[in-house]
């Protein structure tokens, strides 16, 4: 929206032409969606609050939990909320790539938004009942999928490209549709396992969004891209934007949610975030790449496989309590031990994941 305002002005007047710089408009992004979150939370706190969406506490989990039950859930909504008004305000409007992500990250905000508003506000202990809930994540991550598959121009933008390896493309055809599916659900639901902790699930989001601009920025870059030996994406830039969006956004929302947390994101928010987060690197063809930089992410889902299938094996457990986190908890690990470490682990993961731009 103020690019097309700028260039106009840039037609009457003169004036700079910083709004042309993607790199400017995602600082920008990032800056006003975290001026978002911050002034408009504290009064969705207390909405929520007022609505008595309150955490529902296991009694099973640990029992540090306990304390945590009533404080206000479904903040997701700020994020959402900041996220889109942020991309809308900074971004170019006829890049179809945003408007895809925009899609996914509503859509799926949705399905949470659903999920989180009968359990939490209606009281209904049901939810949305998961064969309907991966039905719906199922329809709109094969509709973003066929979506990106049918509107491709290039044999770049359906190959899969694997990191290290410079020349290594593999035409995937329609089967680029079976993988960006996976991607894009198996993401999302490996964000909302992740959250269970404060400030666990933002911060790594943080990080991986903010590498996965990068990766957008390089991959929309001909010059970049090519010396890099990373797939040329025309229009991938502008990604970069709603990366800077979400990070800054994820950042204000961390203030709120940090140990002790005011708020929680809840399914609005984890369904979402992963759902988004995968749609881009499907997009700039870095799949890979996001199972190593989200590899907290992907951790927590693994130690709930493992669990199940293990106890419905040998009828014993792995860990103490899946997913990972609460093994740790139940270990004697003060709960912001367990957080800041993974958080260190996803730096580290993501130092990894950028290190293959050059690593080839």
């Amino acid at each position: 929206m103020l690019l097309e305002l700028a260039e106009w002005f840039a037609r009457h007047f003169s004036t700079p032409h910083l709004f042309q710089y993607i790199t400017f408009r995602t600082i920008m992004a990032a800056l006003t969606a975290m001026a978002i979150s911050l002034l408009f939370g504290p009064a969705l706190i207390r909405k929520l609050a007022a609505l008595k969406a309150g955490q529902v506490v296991r009694k099973e989990g640990p029992q540090s939990h306990l304390s945590k039950a009533g404080t206000p859930t479904m903040g997701g909504v700020m994020i959402l909320l900041s996220v889109a008004i942020a991309t809308l305000l900074w971004v170019d409007l006829g890049n179809r790539y945003v408007w895809l992500v925009l899609a996914v990250l509503v859509c799926y905000g949705a399905i949470g938004f659903y999920d989180d508003y009968r359990k939490l506000v209606l009281k209904d202990s049901r939810g949305l009942a998961s064969r309907w809930k991966y039905f719906w994540q199922s329809v709109f991550g094969l509709g973003a999928a066929w979506f990106l598959f049918h509107t491709a121009t290039l044999p770049a933008e359906t190959a899969l490209y694997v990191p290290v390896f410079k020349h290594v493309a593999v035409p995937l055809g329609v089967f680029f549709v079976v993988i960006a599916y996976f991607m894009i659900v198996g993401f999302s639901n490996a964000v909302n396992l992740t959250d269970g902790l404060d400030g666990l699930a933002i911060m790594p989001t943080v990080l991986v969004s903010g590498a996965l601009g990068v990766f957008a920025y390089l991959a929309g870059n001909r010059v970049f891209s090519e010396y890099l030996g990373i797939p040329s994406i025309p229009g991938a830039g502008e990604l970069s934007v709603f990366c800077g969006a979400l990070a800054g956004s994820g950042l204000g929302f961390l203030w709120f949610n940090t140990y002790p947390a005011q708020v929680f994101m809840g399914d609005v928010g984890a369904l979402a975030i992963g759902a988004a987060l995968a749609a881009i690197a499907v997009i700039v063809r870095q799949e890979i790449v996001l199972l190593i930089m989200g590899g907290v992410f992907v951790m927590e889902t693994v130690s709930v496989m493992m669990q199940v299938a293990s106890f419905k094996m040998t009828g014993k457990r792995i860990f103490r309590m899946a997913p990972i986190h609460h093994h740790f908890e139940l270990k004697g690990w003060p709960e912001p031990r367990v957080i800041v470490r993974f958080w260190i682990i996803s730096v580290v993961l993501v130092l990894i994941g950028l290190a293959t731009l050059k690593v080839r």
